[in-house]
């Protein structure tokens, strides 16, 4: 079956409904791939086999009987460590949470399930999900497949790393600072942050929590654009009692094909300089655009700065992932806020300030949010989508010594603070706005993707222009060697 593992899911399922090929077959053909390629990658690190494929014979027997089947029936799926799939450990990469082992399924399973999926297996995260990095002490380092030595991303690095090899049919992640986005641009695949609060985030969280956390997402990442669309309209809607009180109903995509589109394109900003072989990309990619009539405006993005965008993103983020830290630790970091010296960075004074902050500040830095949110709806009056870097450069060197915020990677032959790309991340994410990533080629022989930034709620905005660059700019590349 040469290139199968390559397919779209839509390509699969089409070749399942046709019964071209069957579930069971197409499942041992995804695990054939996993025992060649995955043990240098450690992009899989939980798998269900025998589970799989009794659910996968079940699909093949519903098709032989002309049975009803649903629009994921008999494909195989992977989905990120971090959500919960009935009897499989959910641990985030923490030690102590070794033996947490799910007794329900997350909403997002839920879903993929009754659509059909075949659910095979769980991939690799970093420590609490917090890195653009995936490794952690349970399960080790998933790796890069373009270069084994470089992250595949993060926090859904192992995702993003089992669909460029061809080990998966489709996945999911979640995203709070680029979790769905890094990693589909350093590894070559497409993925989607919706629009906060659209898909249910129930199960994705450690033992306990029930409530949603601010800012975070989950949502999709696949191996083409229309995958993208296919599960996210399947993700998409109410969950639990909410679906007693209000449905769904998202705009369609604001234009219909690319010259009518007007666009704004960022290449770069001072608060997280991008290298220059990726502007590059995006440079390209946006003379294309112009090419194919789009209105395309250079460096045109809202009018509130963006180092004030920065801030009050880093501020909610801190906030947000601070609720497990116990007094010990806010005590200490109050400590270290003290004596902080001069030189630190600006992300390490917000984030010991945000983890204790009282919630009267937390109440003005979300005011402050809404403030810039309306500068975000103002902008859209004028553009239909930003694009923008997804990062400040294609994947880096492995790099696990010391704390996050104190790591550095090398952007044009200057020393950046990894956690400057942060920027990237946040100028959508703090602001409830929807973005895909597709890939866009490579920079210095690596994978690059375009970040595609929609108006709040324009999710299928985001994802049709996401298929248009599919269609007429770039397709999804597999990594040489697998």
């Amino acid at each position: 079956m040469p290139e199968i593992h390559y397919k779209s899911a839509a390509e699969l399922m089409s070749l399942l409904d046709r019964r071209e090929i069957g579930a069971r077959e197409l499942l041992d053909h995804f695990l054939q791939r996993i025992e060649q390629h995955n043990p240098a990658l450690n992009a899989i690190i939980w798998q269900d086999n025998e589970r799989a494929r009794a659910e996968a014979d079940a699909s093949d027997r519903r098709r032989a009987a002309g049975a009803d089947t649903g629009p994921l029936d008999g494909l195989p799926v992977t989905v990120k460590e971090s959500f919960d799939l009935v009897g499989a450990p959910t641990t985030w990469g923490i030690p102590e949470y070794r033996d947490n082992v799910a007794a329900a399924d997350s909403a997002l399973v839920e879903k993929y399930r009754r659509a059909g999926a075949v659910i095979f297996g769980k991939t690799n995260v970093p420590f609490m999900l917090s890195d653009w990095q995936s490794f952690n002490v349970i399960h080790g380092t998933c790796n890069n497949p373009w270069d084994l030595t470089r992250t595949p991303g993060g926090s859904s690095g192992g995702s993003a790393a089992a669909l460029a090899t061809g080990m998966t049919g489709l996945d999911a992640g979640s995203d709070i600072g680029a979790s769905i986005r890094n990693p589909a641009h350093y590894c070559g695949v497409f993925g989607h942050k919706p629009t906060w609060g659209i898909i249910s985030g129930r199960g994705q969280a450690l033992p306990g929590d029930l409530a949603p956390t601010d800012i975070a997402v989950v949502g999709p990442l696949a191996r083409s654009a229309k995958d993208l669309e296919l599960a996210f309209s399947l993700l998409a809607g109410a969950d639990g009692p909410a679906a007693r009180g209000w449905q769904l109903a998202l705009p369609q995509p604001r234009k219909q094909s690319l010259r009518d589109y007007r666009v704004g394109v960022m290449l770069s900003d001072p608060q997280a300089e991008v290298e220059h072989a990726y502007q590059d990309a995006i440079a390209a990619l946006a003379h294309w655009l112009e090419g194919e009539g789009a209105t395309v405006e250079l460096d045109a993005k809202p009018a509130f700065a963006p180092a004030e965008a920065m801030e009050t993103y880093t501020m909610l983020l801190r906030a947000a992932t601070s609720k497990r830290l116990g007094d010990e630790v806010i005590a200490k970091g109050n400590e270290d806020l003290a004596r902080l010296p001069a030189e630190a960075t600006p992300y390490r004074r917000r984030m010991l300030e945000a983890q204790g902050m009282l919630h009267r500040d937390w109440l003005r830095w979300n005011e402050r949010r809404y403030k810039l949110m309306a500068g975000w709806e103002a902008w859209f009056e004028t553009y239909d989508l930003l694009l923008c870097p997804a990062a400040s450069s294609p994947a880096f060197p492995h790099d696990q010594a010391g704390e996050r915020h104190d790591r550095t990677i090398t952007v044009n032959g200057r020393t950046q603070p990894v956690v400057d790309q942060l920027f990237w991340a946040g100028y959508p994410c703090g602001y409830f706005l929807p973005s895909s990533v597709a890939p866009i080629g490579l920079a210095n022989g690596l994978p690059v993707g375009i970040q595609i930034v929609g108006r709040q709620y324009d999710d299928r905005t985001c994802l049709h222009m996401a298929a248009l660059i599919e269609e007429g700019y770039h397709r999804f590349t597999p990594p040489p060697g697998y």
